[in-house]
C-alpha cells in the first residue's frame, strides 16, 4: 500500500476514535525510522582523489565542478565579484560556490545503511549535496551520470597549481594552504 493510503486510511481510524487501530497501522505499515546523523570520515588528500576519480564531474547531474582552491583563489583574486563568505551565507557568498563547489556524498546514506567507504562515495555539489540528504537516489529518480575525463576537464586543477608557482604569497593563505598540500601528490 502506498504511503498517502496509509495515512488516509490512519486519519479515517481516528476519526471512528479508533486511536489504537490508527497507531497499529502506522506502526506496522509506515514505522517511524529515525535517520542517524553522521560526520564523513575523510581528509583533503581523500576527497581530492574522489574528485579526480569522477573527473571533477557531478555525478548526480553530470555537470562540471571545480577545484575547490580554484574557487578560493578567484575569490582571493576578485573578491568583490567572487565573494566568499566562510559559513557560505548565500548573501555574502558567490552562487558558484553552490554549483561547483565539489563535495563527497554517500551514494546510499550511512543511516540508510551504507558504508563509509569509497565505493560509496561519490562527488556531487553542495546544491545536489544539500538537496539529496539522506534520501536514495531511486526515491528522487536520481541516476548516476558517468565519470568525467581529466583530459577534457580538470576542474581548473592545473591552473590552480600554476597559479599557486606563479605567485607563492598565496600559500601563506591557510586555505590555499591545505589544497595545494592535497594536489601536490598529482604533480
Amino acid at each position: 500500500m502506498e504511503l498517502h493510503s496509509i495515512l488516509a486510511t490512519v486519519c479515517e481510524s481516528i476519526s471512528y476514535k479508533d486511536i489504537n487501530g490508527a497507531r497499529a497501522k502506522l506502526v506496522s505499515e509506515a514505522p517511524f525510522k529515525p535517520v542517524i546523523r553522521h560526520r564523513r570520515q575523510y581528509n583533503d588528500v581523500q576527497a581530492l582523489s574522489i574528485y579526480r576519480r569522477d573527473g571533477f564531474i557531478d555525478r548526480y547531474s553530470g555537470e562540471p565542478l571545480v577545484f575547490p582552491g580554484t574557487l578560493r583563489l578567484l575569490s582571493y583574486y576578485l573578491p568583490d565579484a567572487f565573494p566568499y563568505h566562510s559559513n557560505w551565507h548565500t548573501s555574502h557568498t558567490h552562487f558558484a560556490y553552490w554549483e561547483m563547489y565539489p563535495t563527497l556524498d554517500h551514494i546510499i546514506p550511512i543511516a540508510r545503511g551504507g558504508t563509509d567507504e569509497e565505493e560509496n562515495w561519490v562527488t556531487t555539489s553542495q546544491l545536489y549535496n544539500s538537496a539529496k540528504g539522506q534520501w536514495l537516489l531511486s526515491e528522487l529518480g536520481w541516476r548516476l551520470h558517468a565519470t568525467g575525463n581529466l583530459e577534457e576537464w580538470d576542474g581548473l586543477f592545473s591552473w590552480f597549481l600554476r597559479q599557486v608557482d606563479n605567485d607563492k604569497a598565496v600559500i601563506s593563505i591557510p586555505y590555499i594552504q591545505r589544497w595545494f598540500r592535497a594536489a601536490k601528490k598529482y604533480r
